[in-house]
């Protein structure tokens, strides 16, 4: 309707056959007349539906051509031979004339289509005419209509008739230009009242389209009758004969209603029709079928094919038509079957009379939600695909409502177990469609047996004769298989009272447990009306106009497809969370518990402690969604760990429902303890977009869902119509949802063709909105300061900071919510209410449009260009699916050379379209190029940078899809995604505007470098797009796909030189010519998971280069083993992933090297010098073990080690930059490293001592609460030796109530301690501060992870912020020395930072001086307070063994044991440790009273038992007696409870027995029997010391026995060094000796131990 004014001629087609024979009519009329035609008819009711159609030859259509007119028509072509101009521009004086000259070519319009409809009768046998009219000669009533409707009115035509009704029906065929003269030809005189249909809505308009042609047509010719007019059909609702009848009806009506609506119930403005009961149009003979399958599953495919088998191959005539889900694969649809002896005219469903004679459901989870008997004939056959064939079976598993409708219709029931059977023939279990088919085809005998059989097999050819053989013979195996599978069932007559059971009342909600949200209102009206196939019936009052709904829909479809759902193994997990990450549906979430959660936890739920001292006092579970999984398997493939395997789903169901239920509502979200800009601590954010329609397995959903969780609390989404706006934006099914602050993506749909305007002008709303709260702010505080308005000091506060930070959105969000409590209660004057009317833009929003490639690289590219250029902050998500997948995966620019796809069935013989390249012209817009299964820290870090990019951004993301018929299926996303950036057919790259000009690649980075061309032909052979050509065209294949891959490695190529600085693209250019390469150089080489490996190494690099060194940096996987000779020093930085294993980014450089190991020269590096930092967690068993296995690789082919290999260690407080900062100096060292620039650099942050009278100083915090803490109190300190004792130890107790903290046993308390004022004083003197300054302190250049205060006391930044009293690294010697004036001074600081100087250097460490002590020990260093905050960490928690257990004291009492830290320095200084000295000199709560502190909880590295039946042998050496009396708590507690405890043995190690804490307790535990053994090893109580080894040998018998023969797990805690080592060998010892076990066996069976967390080791 919308082209009507456009000068086109309209022709309709009502059906199939017309859209053949009238697409002819269209042509020729079209030349003969000189005027555009459009030929248009109904979408899913015509182009939709299968039919019988007898097409016209060619040779026959050529008959009628008229040539001259197309001679003419090629003449009228623009050609220089014969030039002429088109299209110019026309002033006043000549358009309207020329616009008329063109209105004779209109009027002859009408007479030439008639004539050429006229001689396509001829040629066919089919007339036509402009207006048709069917029914009675002298019909009082008539109704003019026209597309597939028509069909429906001449049946309803013929039933009125045969009840004696004067009715009929006028067809329009030609809508433009409408006739005037043939429609009053074919309209009866007698006719008084007509009701015209439009298919259309046209709001404002007096009349619809045809009502006003038809009233026009009438008055012009003058003649007077009753016109009505009204809609139908919109949407493709259902127009049936009963709809028709109402329209009839109202015309019988004295005064009938006008502007009338048909086939819904308008309750709001009253215009809908009475419907009455369903009228029964069909034709004697004709066969009616409904299948209820779901979507991929093939049943549609099947039903097409079985429709074209009985239409072509039989003498009935047949139609299909399908309805599908709004959803993508995976949704239900419902395919109508219609077979019979004469021609069909019901161009609607399936209805109730005279119902279907075969209803068949594909899949058990539609048994509880559709009411699929409703249309079912009695007697007819109803056959249900599962796994059930008893009927007492099935009395538990069909409900009650279902098993009475079967007996109610006494229809015949049959079952199979679809999915079993294509399994067992090899075919994937969701592809039934071959059983099912060959079920419909034996039960309903349309064909003969044999027929059957041949015509099936002959549509597998044509249907799958493009993919494999294999596929081909699965699928008639599937055939053959069908029927020797088939059930009957003899229900019993009982069904017809059947009432639900306990298990058969489940299945109508499985998913229901006591855990379970309830459903909001619009959920339970529109998803359930929707997912029921009940919405039709919804009046209109439950709509609100416009289409605005919430979000939120899908968390309570519950749509159970899977077959198989994953299964989380937590002892196997390494909690990277990296299955949550790639999981399409967001049915794989990763969930921290604290206490008392895990005490409310379902039975059997599983959970382990998490890891991370970010996470201390939590437990760390993966729970997985039963009934949302859609079984892809997608996070299997991706787990490092093997810790997830696939299980039935209904074991899943049964078992982890309630787990996950408990988990999404009753698990608080804990998504403030990790950076949610990393790969793991993204998915500890909810994901505000869950459980979407889209296939399983997609691959353009993770990004999506990755994207909210890293921003979704403040997207606005512009989305393209496409594969991610049908399963984003599904009428009351949406994905997205809030978070529980009630924010969440806002999420829109445009055309196809505008979404970046569309998402630009959204963006520049936006702007405007916030540039105005930002001027209504300041307008606001200007008249606070005036004095004209009075506000809320903490408001005007607040406010003030806001605009400080007012581009920082996550300092926005911090502020938001506290700014709008206060401006509530504040009075509403113009100046504050002007504030709360833009409140919503307090955080600017984060604009993204997304769409897929047919968008962005076809029909969207303008717009997209555009939005490119203007320099908006705005960002692009490109989902490229290489081709238009939601339509059926038409070609594409995006589409691969040598691909087949739809409209390039013979290959794309062109080459895909650069999007990034053109993008990166632009020079101002952020571009990235990511893979996300390839590289997930790559992508979070590009969606990172993107979002923080101020101007405009592109993301082009690899999206896997179902339509490539990758032969793995569904869960090939990661190996897909892999192996494309692997072999080179994908690029990882990002390219950073903010870094241009800046960085020696001008802000371009090339992710991944080594391409692999043995992975590009596996990835190819992989996909059917690629194969499919291969097998039907060889040569003409091997010509393209060897054409993409040259292609994709010329573009390799560029990248690569573009990533390269000058001096490295100058040698490798000298490399490609032959050249020799000079010059030292250091190669760094990182293997990463996370991106920390990777950040270590570029700062090495950096330094380097920052030195006049050449450096280069490249992971492990870029590099060729064969190259590593050229290098003449290599630093490697490794991180361990997993038990051992190697990091992503190495995995394929180990592959390579393993091989290469084995018959490599021994001297291939002898010309090299390497060393090799790892980076790792002393948790696990196999600590560093990556990085050792390379560091003993380089060494065995002859390499100089210049470096023992670091161990970093996560364990340290500081992590890996514990032992980084030690190991750095000393390799630079070693290499012969120019020294650094001696130069300052600029402090990241501006200091300014502010005066009194500063507005800014009323800011200054009166206490400082380190990120991370919680407030806790120290109730009780009392010793634990004899007063006078030569070691101080003591017992603390700590009231946590009201914190929030909880502990498990194992876990550490770390507290936050306070520098001495000695300290302090000694730090303040120096810089020339008395303390009470008060310090503004704002980020220049800040890579804090946590902002330091903006304004502090000077005493309380040096009391309790930085770590003044801690022993300071070499680094900050050096910016002793560059500070220095003094000549001595600066001699010696040089001095002690060179290699020379090492030992004096390892002097002042041994004589342990501080930060402030070498600050005043050199005064000539005048340093600035900015540079300290660069040089001097933060005051680290400091962490100590919990001694309690929490189920025995309660969850807010918390005890320590501690040993106060003492030594004596080299100088014989008495010295103590910072936190001890502050614990025992500066707390007194005996005094004081509680006094409060901060602290946090840290989980440990240990694992406990499952079960208190597990034995527990004890090693503990002084205070690591600490953790040991928390085990023993809680065995008492345990046994106090009823429980069943195994065995405790302790062996405690001590200088004599005053240091033996608690050990009255332990006595009375040992009494008790909660402790079975103790013993100690009191090395000074006899002549000879004895040690806790020695006691571990003499008792080796009952090491064994609790170890080895009743499965015990062993823990040790206490100081590191020999002793661990020592006590693995006697645990080694005691298993040989007791158990004539070999010492392999007995080795193996500790580090199996090991493993699976039965021996643990806390060391320091």
């Amino acid at each position: 309707m919308a082209v009507r004014s456009t000068g086109c001629a309209l022709l309709n087609a009502h059906n199939p056959q017309e859209v053949m024979d009238l697409g002819l009519v269209a042509h020729l009329a079209s030349l003969r007349s000189s005027v555009p035609f459009v030929h248009f008819f109904d979408g899913t009711r015509t182009s939709g539906v299968i039919e019988c159609v007898k097409p016209i030859p060619y040779t026959t259509m050529k008959s009628i051509v008229p040539w001259e007119e197309l001679d003419a028509f090629r003449q009228r072509g623009l050609n220089p031979q014969h030039p002429i101009m088109r299209g110019m521009g026309q002033d006043p004086q000549i358009y309207y004339q020329s616009a008329v000259s063109a209105n004779k070519y209109y009027d002859a319009v009408p007479a030439i289509v008639q004539d050429v409809m006229d001689q396509v009768a001829v040629i066919t046998g089919r007339q036509y005419k402009l207006f048709e009219y069917y029914g009675a000669p002298d019909a009082d009533r008539a109704v003019v209509i026209m597309g597939s409707a028509a069909k429906t009115a001449e049946e309803t035509v013929d039933y009125l008739r045969a009840k004696g009704e004067k009715v009929g029906v006028l067809k329009v065929r030609l809508f433009r230009p409408f006739s005037t003269e043939h429609f009053l030809a074919e309209l009866p005189e007698s006719v008084k009242a007509i009701a015209v249909l439009d298919r259309t809505k046209e709001d404002l308009a007096p009349s619809l389209p045809m009502h006003a042609d038809v009233l026009t047509a009438l008055s012009e010719a003058g003649v007077y009758k009753t016109v009505v007019g009204g809609n139908y059909g919109l949407g493709s609702k259902e127009f049936a004969p009963k709809h028709c009848k109402a329209v009839f009806d109202n015309l019988l009506e004295k005064v009938p209603r006008n502007r009338y609506t048909v086939g819904i119930n308008d309750d709001v403005t009253h215009t809908s029709l009475p419907v009455g009961p369903t009228i029964n149009c069909i034709d004697e003979g004709m066969t009616q079928a409904i299948f209820f399958g779901l979507g991929s599953d093939g049943t549609v495919g099947a039903n097409k094919a079985a429709a074209a088998i009985i239409g072509e191959r039989t003498e009935f005539y047949s139609q299909g038509h399908f309805n599908y889900s709004s959803q993508k694969a995976g949704a239900s649809t419902v395919s109508h079957l219609r077979f019979g002896p004469k021609p069909i005219r019901s161009e609607y469903e399936i209805e109730d009379s005279p119902g279907a004679d075969y209803v068949a459901c594909h899949h058990t989870s539609f048994l509880p939600k559709f009411d699929m008997l409703s249309k079912a004939r009695e007697g007819g056959v109803f056959v249900v695909n599962c796994p059930w064939n008893t009927v007492e079976t099935l009395e538990n598993e069909f409900p009650a409502k279902l098993r009475r409708a079967i007996a109610e219709k006494k229809v015949d029931l049959y079952t199979i177990d679809a999915h079993a059977v294509a399994t067992s023939v090899g075919l994937p279990a969701k592809r039934i469609n071959q059983v099912m088919q060959a079920t419909f085809f034996n039960l309903s005998n349309i064909l003969p047996p044999e027929d059957a059989k041949a015509q099936l097999e002959a549509a597998i050819d044509r249907m799958y004769g493009k993919k494999s053989p294999d596929i081909v013979r699965s699928n008639k195996a599937a055939l053959a298989a069908a029927a020797e599978n088939l059930n009957k069932i003899d229900y019993p007559a009982s069904w017809l009272t059947a009432e639900d059971n306990e298990k058969s009342a489940k299945v109508a909600n499985p998913s229901a447990t006591k855990y379970s949200a309830p459903l909001d209102e619009f959920s339970s009206t529109f998803l359930k009306g929707i997912d029921s196939r009940t919405a039709d019936a919804l009046p209109v009052s439950a709509f609100k106009p416009g289409g605005e709904t919430p979000i939120g829909q899908s968390a309570f479809q519950k749509r159970a497809l899977a077959e198989e759902v994953p299964v989380w193994i937590p002892d196997k997990c390494t909690q990277c969370n990296l299955c949550s990450v790639v999981c399409p549906h967001a049915v794989v979430r990763p969930f921290l518990l604290d206490k008392k959660e895990m005490e409310t936890a379902p039975a059997g739920y599983n959970a382990r402690k998490a890891k991370g001292g970010e996470l201390g006092g939590l437990n760390y579970t993966i729970q997985l969604a039963p009934f949302d999984c859609t079984g892809c398997a997608v996070c299997v493939e991706m787990c490092p760990d093997d810790a997830l395997v696939m299980e039935p789903q209904k074991y899943s169901q049964d078992t982890f429902n309630e787990h996950w239920e408990f988990s999404l509502n009753h698990v608080s979200i804990k998504d403030n303890l990790m950076d949610k800009n990393t790969v793991k601590g993204s998915q500890f954010q909810d994901p505000l977009m869950e459980f979407s329609g889209a296939c399983s397995g997609c691959g353009e959903t993770p990004y999506v869902k990755l994207l909210t969780q890293m921003f979704g609390d403040r997207m606005v989404i512009a989305n393209s119509s496409g594969c991610s706006s049908v399963w984003g934006g599904s009428y009351g099914l949406s994905p997205f949802k809030k978070n529980r602050h009630g924010q969440g993506p806002a999420w829109a749909r445009s055309l196809f063709e505008d979404t970046a305007e569309y998402g630009l002008g959204m963006a520049l709303g936006s702007q405007q909105r916030r540039e105005r709260l930002i001027e209504d702010v300041k307008e606001l505080i200007e008249e606070v300061d005036s004095g004209s308005l009075v506000v809320s000091g903490e408001l005007q506060v607040l406010l003030q900071r806001w605009l400080d930070v007012v581009d920082d959105a996550d300092k926005c969000s911090v502020l938001q919510p506290e700014i709008k409590r206060l401006l509530a209660a504040e009075s509403d004057g113009p100046e504050v209410q002007a504030v709360k009317r833009g409140s919503d833009m307090f955080v600017a929003p984060s604009h993204w449009i997304i769409g897929g490639d047919g968008w962005a690289y076809d029909i969207g590219f303008g717009g997209l260009d555009h939005v490119l250029a203007t320099g908006q902050n705005i960002n692009i998500l490109v989902l490229d699916t290489e081709g238009y997948s939601n339509t059926g995966a038409q070609v594409s620019k995006a589409t691969p050379q040598g691909a087949t796809m739809k409209m390039a069935a013979g290959g794309q013989k062109s080459k895909k379209k650069d999007l990034g390249a053109i993008a990166m012209m632009h020079e101002n817009a952020y571009v990235a190029s990511v893979s996300l299964a390839a590289d997930v820290n790559q992508t979070v870090r590009a969606f990172k940078e993107a979002e923080a990019w101020n101007g405009p951004s592109i993301i082009i993301a690899y999206a896997t899809c179902v339509d490539w018929g990758h032969r793995h299926g569904d869960k090939a996303m990661v190996l897909q995604q892999v192996q494309a950036v692997e072999s080179g057919y994908w690029p990882l790259y990002r390219y950073n505007p903010a870094d241009a000009g800046k960085t020696e690649s001008n802000g371009f980075e090339l992710d991944h470098k080594r391409v692999d061309e043995k992975t590009m032909e596996s990835f190819v052979q992989n996909e059917n797009r690629f194969t499919s050509l291969q097998r039907s065209s060889p040569e003409h294949a091997k010509m393209l796909q060897d054409g993409m891959k040259q292609t994709f490695n010329a573009r390799h190529e560029q990248r690569k030189r573009r990533a390269m600085g000058d001096e490295d693209l100058l040698e490798y250019l000298k490399k490609q010519m032959g050249e020799q390469v000079t010059g030292e150089r250091v190669t760094v080489l990182y293997g990463t998971d996370t991106g920390n490996a990777e950040m270590v190494a570029k700062n090495f690099q950096f330094e380097m280069k920052r030195r006049g060194m050449k450096a280069k940096c490249l992971s492990l996987n870029d590099v060729s083993i064969g190259d590593l000779a050229e290098e003449s020093k290599i630093l490697a930085i490794v991180a361990t992933a997993g038990q051992g294993e190697m990091p992503k980014s190495a995995v394929k450089f180990w592959q390579d090297m393993e091989t290469f190991l084995e018959t490599a020269p021994a001297d291939f590096l002898k010309d090299t010098k390497f060393a090799v930092f790892g980076m790792g967690d002393s948790s696990y068993v196999f600590f560093n073990e990556a990085a050792r296995k390379i560091d003993e690789a380089f060494e065995k082919l002859g390499g100089e080690r210049v470096m023992q290999m670091g161990m970093g260690d996560d364990q340290h407080p500081a992590r890996f930059d514990t032992e980084l900062e030690e190991w750095s100096p000393d390799y630079y060292d070693n290499i012969e490293a120019p020294e650094p620039p001696q130069e300052l650099s600029p402090p990241s942050h501006l200091v300014e001592i502010l005066s009194p009278e500063d507005a800014k100083a009323s800011k200054v915090i009166t206490s400082y609460e380190p990120a991370g803490s919680k407030a806790v109190k120290m109730s009780v300190k009392r010793s634990t030796v004899p007063e006078g004792y030569e070691r101080a130890i003591d017992h603390f107790e700590f009231d946590l109530t009201g914190s929030g903290l909880s502990y498990d046993q194992g876990d550490s308390l770390g507290l936050w301690p306070s520098n001495s004022k000695e300290q302090v004083d000694i730090c303040l003197k120096a810089l020339g501060l008395n303390g009470d300054e008060v310090l503004n302190i704002q980020p220049i250049d800040s890579n804090r992870s946590v902002p330091l205060p903006e304004v502090i006391p000077a005493r309380m930044l040096f009391t309790e912020v930085l770590d003044i009293a801690g022993w300071p690294k070499r680094r900050y010697y050096e910016m002793l020395k560059l500070s220095a004036t003094d000549p001595k001074e600066k001699e010696e600081l040089q001095h002690l930072c060179t290699k020379e100087g090492k030992a004096d250097y390892q002097a002042y460490t041994a004589e342990s001086y501080t930060y402030a002590e070498l600050l005043q020990k050199f005064p000539s260093a005048k340093v600035s307070i900015g540079n300290l905050l660069d040089y001097v960490p933060d005051i680290k928690p400091r962490l100590y063994s919990i001694a309690s257990s929490s189920r025995m004291r309660g969850d807010d009492e918390c005890h320590l044991c501690i040993i106060k830290n003492e030594w004596t320095a080299t100088s014989g200084r008495e010295l103590v440790g910072l936190s001890t000295r502050w614990l025992s000199d500066d707390l007194h709560p005996g005094n004081e009273g509680p006094i409060p502190l901060r602290a946090c909880v840290h989980p440990s590295a240990v694992t406990m038992p499952e079960t208190h039946k597990t034995p527990i042998v004890m090693v503990a050496l002084g205070t690591g007696i600490a953790p040991m009396r928390a085990f023993i708590e809680e065995r008492a507690a345990a046994k106090k409870d009823g429980e069943e405890c195994g065995d405790m043995a302790l062996f405690f190690g001590a200088r004599n027995r005053q240091e033996y804490s608690y050990e009255a307790e332990f006595d009375q535990y040992q009494k008790d029997g909660v402790l079975q053994n103790i013993v100690l090893a009191l090395s000074r109580e006899q002549k000879e010391k004895i040690y806790v080894t020695h006691r571990l040998k003499q008792e080796k018998q009952l090491v064994f026995d609790l170890i080895h023969e009743k499965h015990g797990n062993l823990y040790l805690c206490g100081p590191g060094g020999n002793v661990p080592p020592q006590v693995r060998q006697a645990v080694v010892d005691a298993i040989k000796d007791c158990g004539g076990h070999t010492e392999e066996y007995a080795e193996k069976y500790v580090q199996e131990m090991q493993i699976n967390g039965r021996y643990n080791v806390e060391a320091w």
